[in-house]
Order: C-alpha cells, then structure tokens, then sequence
C-alpha cells in the first residue's frame, strides 16, 4: 500500500511483477510525449497516463521473461522448502552435480487433486458471495472506518465508478469463521492450507490464467467501457499489462478491486495461521517469530482492509489496466511469495533471543507509523483540499493540472509539507522497514526468506522511477515546479 506523490496512492500489497521495465518504457514515452505536446498543444497529452499505447524491444523482451520465468520462480521457491528445507542452493547444486535430474524434482511435487480444487473452489466462491451478496454494515458502528458505497477517481476517459466496499467485513467474517471451526466446530485442521500448499498452487495459477485469458477476450469483444481500453497490436504487452482499466461484469464485479484484495490479501492471514498451527502440530510450541511474523503482517492486512476505501485512489486503480500481472500476480504471487517467512518457520523454527524479538517488533511497528501516518498526512490533504493542518501549521503545496481523454481539465495540489517534505516517497520508506522486520524474525541461516526485502527494494525503487516518469508525462511542468521542492525520493539527503 504505497503512494506515489502526494496527490495518487500506489499499493503494495499488490507489488506489481511489471514494474522493472516499465520506468524503462514510460520514460521513453514521456519524451515522445514532451515532443508532441509542443507541436501539437494540450489535446496531445489527453489521457496519456496509465499503460502504454506502444511497445519497445526492452518491454516486450521483459515481458516474455516474466511470462515463462515468474511461475517457475514460484514454483523454485515453494519446491526447494518443501523437498530441500528452503535452501535455495542445494537444487541447482544438485543438478549440476547430477545427483539429481529435474524430472527426480518434478516427480516428487505434489499434482493437483481434487481435494485442493474443491478447496479452493469453494474459497473463492466463498468471497464471491461476500464481495458481492453482503453489503457492508462496518461502517455503521466503526468510528472512523469508511465503508458502503464510495466512489473512485476519473479514470483517462473521464468516467467515475462507484464500488462496494466491504474488504473489512469479508476479512472479520472470514476468521471469525476460522476461529470457530478451529477452537469447536472442527470440519477440517486448521493445517489445511500448509497441508495442501503445492496442489493449492496449480488451482491458484489456473485461476490466475483463466482470469487473465478472459479480461484480455473481454477487453476485445465486450469491454466495459471501450474509451478506457488501450491496445498496442502486441498480443503478449496486451495480455500481460491489460486492455481494460476497469473491467467489470455487472455493475458491482470489479475485477480490480476483487482479486487485488480477495482471495489474496483475505488469504494472506489465513495462510500465516495455517503456517502457526503447522508448526504447533510438529513441534508442540509456535515460536515468537511465528507470532511475530503473523502480527506485523496481520497489522499490515487488517490496515489495508481499514483503508480500502484509500485504495480506490491507487495506482492499481487509478493507472493501471487489468491484465496478467494483475490477475495472476493477485492470484500466485502475492499469496505464495509474501509468505514465504511464515513457510520458512515451518521448517526452521526460531526461537528469538529477546533482544532480538524487541527489535524486530519496533522496527516493524516504526515502519508501520511511517507508513500509516505518511499516508493519513496525504489522504486529510487530498480530502481537505489543503485546508488542514500538517505537523500543526498549514501545509504547503505545488498547484497543477492535467487534461483527460475526453479533454476535460483536472487540477490537482502536490504537498510538500509532513513527511511529504522529506522525500516523495517516504511512505515507500516505512514500507520498507516493515519488509525487512518480517525477514529479521526469521534469523539468518538462509537466504529464502530474505527474498521479500530484495525483491521489494528492487520494486520499490524502479516504482518510485515509473511513477515519477508517469507525474511527468502527466503535470509536465507543475511536476518539475515539486521535484525542485522535495529533491528526494526514498531517504532524505542521500536518494
């Protein structure tokens, strides 16, 4: 759940497996871009921000090897703890060595069964009905929770939609559900996730394709809204970044909104539980950094389910179309990769020196403030059109305007006070902290569940590039005006 300046918001939680190439392609763009808006004036710029209308050799080669190589790194990672006690080494070596032959590895991972799709068939029909059959009631006796019907911002083609929000509702129903069948009820273990991981991960990547396949159709022969689709004549860019912005089945089915947030993200909680009561089934204790682990990321979920109405204001929502790396990225990537810490303990469990569990607790809640309050200083600014107060004073900010699609004028204010002073993207900063604690509750034997803080520093930084390429090509010379009063992007004074 990241913001981008102080005027869109990005979300992490669904970190998005595109962004490496894309600083590459929208900086490209943005020079086209400046090239033609001088010879052709304003209307050249109309809707330009989002994806891309035309494809160079980097993007489409980036593409290609994140469509064949991101479900085998899946697969990699879950494999090696379940058949090499997740080291990540020990399967290359053994190849390379021949003592082992990729079909020996193949043979041993477990095959889809019926029991994993009935399972999962069931989940995801399950948040189907809450999603879409229980409006949301949080709001009406949580202070300061938003909830119900909201809407969302102007996509390109000047169009508002409106939503349902009850991720909140969904998640308290979903585990109180949980707890019950786990403390009396007893219709399955409360292992049953950990005990189906990998037949659970071919149902998740059909899923994830189906879903995929069918927005890409939807987007060509009956698309939502066809003044916010993009298409570029290249079926692999098309496919994996989307065609459509927003699209929709009905009036409320947002395809959005539902995978970014349910299955994934409902599941991420779940999954740490079901990790937790594995590790007290083999070993007759769960270990502080397990609870370690299932608290700082369960903070981080029920916080984006508290501000799902914030989300409406992301990248995800406000630039980017709904394509693969959404679809299958929300599917497999998100719930198989950031729980990687809590696999891990599974297999090694870690018993934290108490210094040590401290630490980890305040760095992640840290992270969390910084993050949490950097975003709350942007949303009272946005929502207060700058009639607040920031740090006790009135904050200041850049005036600027962009034009969509449609032609239609927008004006917007960039903050440059609070947190916003310190660094454009200083809630990246926060969420980076709060990454790391995740991997330090694990120790230091190996390398596996440090993945997360590489991969999101590697994330985070090409997203802060894309983003600021995207301002850019959006505000034009307002965008120049708050880079040349907030120099930083992530760490004052040094980047």
């Amino acid at each position: 759940m990241e913001q981008v300046a102080p005027e869109v918001v990005d979300t992490e939680g669904m970190a998005r497996l595109h962004d490496i190439m894309a600083a590459h392609q929208e900086k490209k763009l943005a020079e086209e871009r400046k090239h033609q808006n001088k010879q052709n004036g304003p209307k050249a710029s109309q809707g330009q921000w989002g994806r891309a209308w035309e494809v160079d050799w980097f993007s489409l080669a980036s593409i290609l090897f994140l469509l064949m190589f991101a479900p085998l790194i899946v697969y990699y990672f879950i494999m090696s703890c379940a058949q090499y006690q997740c080291s990540l080494t020990d399967p290359l070596l053994d190849l390379l060595k021949g003592n082992k032959h990729l079909s020996d590895i193949w043979n041993r991972t477990p095959m889809l069964t019926y029991r994993a799709a009935g399972i999962y068939s069931l989940w995801v029909t399950f948040q189907v009905v809450l999603y879409m059959s229980i409006p949301d009631f949080c709001h009406k006796f949580l202070p300061g929770y938003v909830g119900g019907v909201q809407e969302g911002a102007v996509t390109p083609a000047g169009v508002v939609n409106k939503y349902e929000i009850n991720g909140l509702q969904a998640w308290i129903i979903t585990h109180v559900l949980w707890f019950a069948n786990a403390s009396c009820l007893h219709f399955f273990s409360p292992t049953i996730i950990f005990d189906n991981w990998i037949p659970l991960l071919w149902c998740a990547n059909i899923l994830g394709y189906a879903v995929s396949t069918f927005a890409m159709i939807k987007g060509y022969l009956f698309p939502t809204n066809a003044k916010d689709c993009k298409f570029t004549g290249n079926f692999f860019y098309d496919y994996m970044m989307g065609i459509e912005f927003n699209p929709r089945i009905g009036k409320w089915f947002d395809f959005k909104l539902f995978f970014n947030g349910r299955p994934g993200i409902v599941a991420w909680t779940l999954i740490n539980l079901s990790f937790a009561a594995k590790q007290q089934e083999l070993y007759g204790e769960v270990t502080n950094s397990m609870i370690l682990v299932n608290v700082l990321q369960g903070i981080y979920v029920l916080d984006f389910f508290w501000n799902e109405a914030w989300y409406l204001k992301t990248i995800d929502i406000c630039h980017d179309h709904f394509g693969w790396y959404l679809g299958w990225g929300d599917c497999v990537w998100l719930p198989y990769l950031y729980t990687l810490q809590g696999l891990y303990l599974v297999y090694h469990p870690v018993q934290l020196h108490t210094a040590h569990a401290v630490g980890v607790l305040i760095l992640g809640l840290l992270g969390y403030y910084i993050f949490r309050v950097t975003n709350h200083q942007k949303d009272l600014f946005r929502r207060t059109n700058g009639n607040c107060r920031i740090w006790g004073k009135r904050p200041e900010y850049i005036e600027c305007s962009y034009t969509s699609v449609d032609g239609t004028k927008y004006y917007s204010k960039l903050m440059t006070s609070g947190f916003w002073g310190w660094a454009r993207h200083f809630n990246y900063t926060g969420d980076l902290m709060g990454s790391l604690a995740y991997c330090l509750a694990c120790g230091f034997e190996h390398i596996l569940p440090y993945f997360y803080i590489i991969y999101m520093t590697i994330l985070l930084t090409h997203r802060c590039i894309r983003d600021e390429h995207r301002c850019s090509s959006k505000y034009g010379k307002d965008w120049k005006r708050y880079t040349a009063a907030v120099p930083y992007r992530l760490l004052p004074g040094v980047f």
